[in-house]
């Protein structure tokens, strides 16, 4: 007997504008998700407005696509008396969900739509609701939604248990993308230092600035901790990890540190003297900045498992970063779907973004100190760099690009391109005038290069 054939899971991808879901969808999505500027995560940085999301929804329609509008804020007061107000025209619309966090909102969302005040929209609930467990889903099913955004904290095996009590329910998991140093998007030290709510779309991703650490002792009459110094900078990583491995249960049942009854303050690089106490053992610089989420090792287990979503996070980030990674989730649910082992080529493509290095956060067990980048609050560049993006071709093969970053004549060039990627060392380049040069200096400068008729939508990037 031949084995079931694998139902293909959804691939969802963030759309910080119009042009990155053109890209989405041209590299492999099947969805995108774009966020209602008030009353998404995204609400700094965020092209869409009402023109926007209408013209996103129709042109996905004609593709045969979906297009979906995050709306997953926790509303304070002044939001609950102004949201069903701004999200009736978004819903006229007819988006093919609504991402929702709020259980207030989605409520009195509801409400209207039973009561034919609105159409009836999709809702999908959110990753911010933190929704870690079957019963929690079964009550969500009951409420009227109809898709769960697990909470990133589970593991594989978790997610499966879901899928095996609620059979019947969709549920979607993120499978790429930044990590919260706290359940997702519950963070409290943006609105701590800025005054920018997590909670209301406007992070500063405190959790990636860099922090210095200093040694205290307990003053005897007062109890207080005072401040001795900064700690040795030439600290041992291997024989922490060693030491953390031995010593360290993040599930309990470890012995405890002896390090870990000691006070230390933190001082953040920008507020020079402003020491906070914490009471933990301390190894690093960048001890909040999560490693960046990839999972695409285990589409084929997720696929199997019958998740009917892969979600992609990273709204603010590149046409690039929306291209390269649907690419690559792409390739690899067709492989998993076409029974074909995975390829550790896709692995390699992903570390041609910029990363602060990468884990498969909780869906594994790993050691603690796995997540955590403890040497760099900046994602870094280790196999390409995005150099620009094809805007036209003329009927000689030449293509006009639109530089985003330094590159020159003589470097190896990744056309990466939805009918497949070439690699090449870059022979010739013309400005606009058509006289040779030698070097593309930057963003926005565009010049000339012959990359043959078919190179129309794809994207270069200059290997490392």
């Amino acid at each position: 007997m031949s084995a079931p054939t694998l139902r293909a899971p959804e691939l969802l991808l963030p759309a910080g504008s119009l042009a990155k879901m053109r890209a989405a969808y041209d590299f492999g999505a099947d969805a995108v998700y774009a966020g209602q500027p008030r009353y998404s995560l995204r609400a700094r940085k965020n092209e869409f407005r009402l023109e926007q999301i209408a013209q996103g929804i129709e042109e996905a329609h004609a593709r045969d696509k979906k297009f979906f509008v995050t709306s997953n804020l926790i509303a304070h007061n002044d939001k609950v008396r102004t949201y069903l107000r701004d999200i009736q025209p978004v819903v006229e619309l007819r988006p093919d969900a609504l991402i929702m966090a709020d259980a207030g909102l989605i409520m009195q969302v509801l409400d209207h739509m039973e009561r034919g005040l609105f159409p009836k929209v999709p809702i999908h609930l959110s990753v911010q609701a933190n929704t870690t467990n079957w019963a929690a889903v079964k009550f969500w099913q009951k409420v009227g939604v109809e898709r769960i955004i697990l909470s990133r904290e589970l593991s594989l095996d978790e997610v499966e248990a879901i899928r095996n009590e609620c059979p019947d329910m969709e549920i979607e998991v993120f499978v790429h993308g930044a990590l919260c140093i706290a359940y997702s998007g519950r963070c409290l030290l943006s609105g701590y230092f800025n005054r920018r709510d997590p909670n209301q779309g406007t992070c500063t991703n405190a959790c990636r600035w860099e922090y210095s650490t200093q040694g205290a002792r307990e003053d005897s009459p007062s109890g207080e901790a005072i401040p001795v110094g900064k700690l040795d900078a030439d600290f041992n990583f291997a024989e922490a990890q060693s030491e953390a491995e031995s010593t360290f249960s993040t599930c309990g049942g470890g012995q405890r540190h002896p390090a870990a009854d000691q006070v230390y303050f933190l001082e953040e690089k920008a507020r020079p003297g402003e020491l906070m106490p914490i009471m933990e053992d301390e190894h690093g610089t960048y001890i909040l900045n999560s490693k960046d989420l990839r999972a695409v090792e285990h589409v084929e287990r997720l696929a199997r498992i019958g998740v009917d979503s892969l979600k992609i996070e990273g709204r603010t980030k590149s046409l690039y970063y929306v291209a390269r990674t649907a690419q690559v989730y792409r390739r690899a649910i067709d492989d998993a779907v076409a029974g074909r082992p995975f390829n550790p080529e896709l692995l390699l493509e992903l570390e041609g973004l910029a990363n602060r290095g990468y884990t498969s956060g909780l869906l594994e067990r790993r050691p603690a100190q796995d997540y955590q980048n403890y040497i760099n609050g900046s994602s870094e560049l280790h196999r390409s760099h995005f150099v620009g993006e094809v805007t036209a071709v003329r009927d000689d093969g030449w293509a006009q690009v639109q530089v985003k970053n330094r590159f020159a004549v003589g470097d190896r060039i990744e056309l990466v391109h939805p009918q497949g990627n070439q690699i090449f060392e870059l022979q010739a380049m013309q400005n606009l005038e058509g006289e040779p040069i030698a070097v593309a200096p930057g963003d926005p400068f565009c010049v000339w290069l012959p990359l043959g008729p078919s190179a129309a939508g794809g994207l270069l990037a200059r290997l490392l």
